[in-house]
């Protein structure tokens, strides 16, 4: 099984970053957890959150965010639209759906019609 984080939505903040100073490297991105199997493909409801200056290459934790920083967080939260959750089927998955609904079709076939 492989999951993995999918961006979905990148957002420049034009903040103070609390590591270097800089106000040109807040970027805040969001991402949603996609899982694969050999049956099925699937995107979960999980989203994460994170914030990161691309100026000093550091992942800034919600405890080192300013006010402002939570001010821009809040904002771009609300306009933030997950993709649904979902599930694709896989062929292999669809092959072991017919194999199983065939036999249960001819164990049924076989108890009604005994005498066939």
């Amino acid at each position: 099984m492989i999951e993995k984080h999918i961006t979905i939505k990148e957002v420049i903040l034009n903040n103070n970053c609390p590591e270097c100073y800089s106000t040109t490297g807040l970027q805040l991105t969001f991402k949603q957890k996609f899982i694969e199997t050999s049956f099925y493909k699937s995107i979960t409801k999980e989203t994460t959150q994170d914030i990161e200056c691309k100026t000093c290459n550091t992942k800034i934790y919600p405890v080192r965010w300013t006010k402002d920083m939570e001010r821009g967080f809040d904002y771009h939260q609300k306009s933030f639209e997950s993709k649904k959750a979902s599930i694709k089927l896989k062929k292999k998955a669809w092959l072991l759906l017919i194999i199983i609904l065939i036999i249960l079709a001819i164990g049924i076939t076989l108890t009604v019609f005994p005498n066939l």
